[in-house]
């Protein structure tokens, strides 16, 4: 099951790294038995938490909480765009493989995995999530944000079949990718607020 990956990329990246391009799986496939799963954790983590915990900016001021459809819409929105992240990112894989002596392939299927596998500590850090403190996110989704790009960087090599001095160029231009697409989002969240799907807040 390619779940069980989960555990190996923390505990033997290297080994699980060679594994994952030895199954070398679809990309339909680890969409569904992969990405749509774990990319699920955050999404429902934010709901449960700014829907029903709800959160407070500063002492003594009120709680906060979204409105229910609010909070499943925004929640909605997060899971698709993730999903189209990764395959972006996978995709730009793919398609610079030619430049740092890797072979780009018709599926893109090395490039979609090694950057869903990549993605594996944000879409487990959605658990924090769970208590909706912002500092404690931010802090542990930087450091998910960091251990994911030196998995990339770890990955790259191995699954790519490139040499590992041509693995820093590269991953230091998916990582160039992958705040682009983030910025993306960023940029779509407020057109799409702007559109009437901003946020709904009620007090606790």
């Amino acid at each position: 099951m390619l779940l069980n990956h989960v555990f190996g990329l923390f505990t033997h990246p290297d080994s699980e790294w060679a594994d994952i391009r030895r199954e070398h799986e679809k990309p339909a496939r680890l969409y569904v038995a992969y990405v749509l799963i774990l990319a699920l954790i955050g999404p429902v983590c934010a709901y449960i938490s700014t829907a029903h915990f709800g959160w407070t900016v500063g002492t003594d001021q009120p709680l906060i909480k979204l409105a229910p459809g609010s909070a499943l819409q925004l929640s909605v929105l997060t899971y698709l765009a993730m999903l189209v992240g990764v395959f972006a990112l996978g995709y730009a894989v793919n398609w610079m493989a030619r430049t740092y002596g890797a072979r780009e392939e018709p599926d893109a299927s090395n490039g979609i995995a090694l950057a869903a596998y990549s993605c594996t500590p944000l879409f487990l850090a959605g658990f924090a999530l769970l208590y909706p403190v912002p500092w404690f996110n931010a802090m542990v989704f930087l450091a998910a944000a960091v251990y994911g790009a030196y998995l990339m960087y770890d990955g790259l090599p191995i699954v790519m079949d490139i040499p590992r001095e041509r693995a820093i160029m590269y991953a230091g231009a998916l990582l160039t990718v992958a705040l682009v697409i983030l910025v993306s989002t960023r940029v779509g969240s407020v057109l799409l607020w702007n559109v009437g799907f901003g946020p709904v807040f009620i007090n606790g």
